[in-house]
């Protein structure tokens, strides 16, 4: 086993990399941007070496950086993690050139892998059935038109370098392929340094199934049985189970030997995932394969009780796997949730922001956080904005199912917009729960997983109101301690009037609707006109913060979170945004833009598609940013002249700003 190891990735990966050496005895060396110095990972390493500016290519992606880092704290090994240079090749040579281990496959074997038209042509000499297609070297737009042609609609095409959905579009007809096949070229080059793709047939139902595979220096390879991959949005995974849904012991079998063989054939040392698209029919096809961990290891790791980190150390270090195929056996389901701070109401666009208030399900036996950030940290635009892995198991999938409900609506997260209530959504789905999907999942059900921002209810409206009127409270017994007179009547908060009713009104905004409820004070509560009703509140605070809340004497227990006039209320497993409502703020524009288009979010402009005076059609694409390493584009609202354009490419926008002024055309 080795004394020191670096880790030459962030986030939660690290953060896992880092315990699991400590439990070993291993020294661990963190790496970190100028973004990432206050980090967890860096707090948890037992030393952190700086490595440069925030954006990744200029730090995490610099291999000399690295193997300096390596050499200057005495590490005898580097882990790569998953994503940044984790499947990069010449990090591997590298590593092997400067006499350092790298806890991964063989630099041949990554390479074998990396291109997945090279890995479709190998497997296809192993004999392992793949999906029709188009992988060759010629890379000329007319020479994938034919291709496309001979293929037939719909297809997809793939960035041949890389994953987790970069450089990936599905086109349903030729009209479409060369705008999909640019964007998608673009969308590669950045993520991987490689604009090469490659086409698929594009199967319409299929489930995406995949096969945790392990091979040591002593020519031992075996699997750790499946995962369920197929509840993704923009073609990257966000729910992953394992075992899979229905799958039959000798479909297992067949599907696990296909897997270990393609590792065989390529001598691979380590982790490593391959991945199938599984069709109705009970036939598999060879997709791609991972040549490191993958983000949703844990759940083969929940249902086998191994470690797989700790596997790859021992691995990387020498050691024979620690068990035989048929040592490994099957127990419970496990599923795990990806945590994004992400709005999956304006099509999963990445949100950033502080993490004003975090605060995670209680892990147990039975509930599994991974994470690498903490309450009072920044999700910026440079990195995968994700938040945590939140992983449940349980004995089988309807128990499984229901302690990932409860911790779903246990995960409080305030400062940005979460998939929290859309995960919810989906693990409550009737065809989820019966294990009735497929990859196209969330399209197929769109309308039940996005049911539009419901108003917020008088039970809501009643928590914020008694929040403000404790809080307020609070602060009047705070004053009268402090004061000469603490017996004055002006200290107190009850709604005191001399010859007049005791009561407040609260205004509150809920996005548009101006809200109003009259508090009338009592002895014992608070008399709450709601919209709907009169209801009466009391309650006060746990020790944890909680509001402990008391309507129409039932019982009810609600966070509230408060920054500034701001009030999110998480209750029930939802959170609700109110503000409360100072006329004296004055009168905002309340529609903000009107001929102006702005970011949607902090970013990069990587392609401006007009000019100014230019006349375009509803839905033209107008400029195209780029942010966490995914492209969101701009297009025309209506029919109408593009006025000004304010940004060039290369420039770096923040969110809300105008990137283009338009007029719309008059109708008629």
């Amino acid at each position: 086993m080795f004394d020191k190891i670096l880790v030459a990735n962030r986030g939660e990966i690290a953060c896992r990399i880092i315990r699991t050496a400590r439990r070993l005895g291993v020294a661990t060396v963190a790496v970190y941007s100028e973004a990432d110095a206050g980090a967890l990972h860096v707090e948890l390493a037992d030393e952190a070496w700086p490595i440069g500016p925030a954006p990744a290519r200029e730090s995490y992606l610099c291999i000399d950086k690295l193997i300096d880092a390596a050499h200057s704290s005495g590490a005898r090994a580097i882990h790569p993690g998953y994503g940044f240079l984790a499947e990069n090749e010449g990090f591997a040579e590298a590593c092997a050139r400067a006499g350092i281990a790298f806890i991964g496959p063989p630099a041949a074997a990554i390479r074998a892998m990396g291109s997945k038209s090279a890995a479709k042509n190998l497997m296809e000499q192993a004999g392992i059935p793949l999906v029709p297609g188009y992988h060759g070297d010629d890379q000329q737009a007319e020479t994938l038109r034919e291709a496309a042609r001979a293929i037939g609609y719909p297809l997809l095409i793939k960035a041949s370098a890389g994953g987790g959905g970069k450089g990936m579009r599905v086109v349903r007809g030729p009209a479409d392929f060369d705008a999909a096949l640019a964007s998608a070229r673009r969308e590669a080059a950045s993520a991987f340094g490689d604009d090469r793709v490659l086409l698929e047939k594009y199967l319409e139902r299929p489930r995406h199934v995949e096969i945790q595979v392990f091979a040591d220096s002593q020519g031992n390879a075996l699997h750790l049985f499946e995962r369920d991959c197929s509840i993704q949005r923009r073609h990257q995974k966000i729910l992953e189970e394992a075992p899979a849904p229905g799958m039959p012991p000798e479909l297992r079998g067949r599907m696990g030997e296909a897997a270990v063989a393609a590792a065989r054939a390529i001598g691979y040392l380590g982790a490593g995932t391959v991945e199938f698209l599984l069709a109705a029919d009970g036939r598999f096809y060879f997709m791609e394969m991972n040549t490191r961990l993958q983000v949703e290891h844990p759940v083969t790791e929940m249902i086998t009780g191994q470690d797989l980190v700790e596997w790859q150390l021992r691995v990387a270090a020498g050691a024979p796997l620690p068990c035989r195929q048929e040592d490994l056996t099957l127990c419970g389901h496990a599923i795990e949730a990806r945590v994004y701070a992400e709005d999956p109401a304006r099509e999963f666009l990445p949100s950033t922001g502080v993490l004003a208030h975090l605060r995670p399900p209680q892990p147990n036996p039975h509930v599994r956080v991974d994470t690498g950030v903490r309450q009072g940290d920044a999700v910026s635009i440079h990195y995968d904005p994700m938040i945590a892995k939140l992983i449940v198991w349980d004995q089988d999938r309807p128990s499984a199912l229901r302690r990932l409900q409860k911790a779903l609506a246990d995960y409080q997260v305030v400062g940005v917009a979460t998939n929290l209530q859309f995960l919810a959504a989906v693990a409550a789905h009737p065809a989820y729960q019966q294990g009735d999907f497929d990859t196209h999942f969330i399209e197929r059900h769109h309308e039940a997983l996005f049911p539009g921002a419901e108003p917020a209810s008088d039970e809501i409206l009643a928590l914020a109101c008694l929040d403000i009127l404790l809080h307020r409270r609070r602060e009047a017994e705070e004053v009268s301690r402090d004061s000469p007179d603490p017996w004055s009547p002006w200290h107190q908060a009850n709604g005191w009037r001399l010859n007049s009713d005791n009561y407040h009104v609260l205004t509150l905004l809920d996005e548009e609707r101006l809200l109003e409820v009259t508090a009338h004070f009592r002895d014992d509560c608070y008399l709450l006109e709601l919209p709907g009703r009169i209801l009466a509140a009391c309650g006060e605070y746990c020790a944890s913060g909680d509001l402990l809340a008391r309507l129409d004497g039932r019982q009810t227990r609600a966070t509230v979170v408060r920054r500034g006039r701001q009030l999110t209320i998480m209750h029930g497993g939802r959170s609700h945004c109110l503000m409360l409502h100072d006329p004296a703020a004055g009168g905002e524009e309340q529609h903000r833009g009107g001929g102006r288009l702005t970011a949607p979010m902090p970013g990069k402009v990587i392609a401006v598609s007009v000019e100014a005076g230019k006349e375009v059609k509803r839905g033209t694409p107008l400029i195209t940013l780029e942010a966490m390493k995914m492209e969101h584009t701009i297009a025309a609202p209506a029919d109408g002249t593009v006025a000004r354009v304010n940004f060039r490419v290369g420039d770096l926008v923040s969110e809300g700003e105008e990137l283009i002024a338009f007029e719309a055309a008059e109708a008629g």
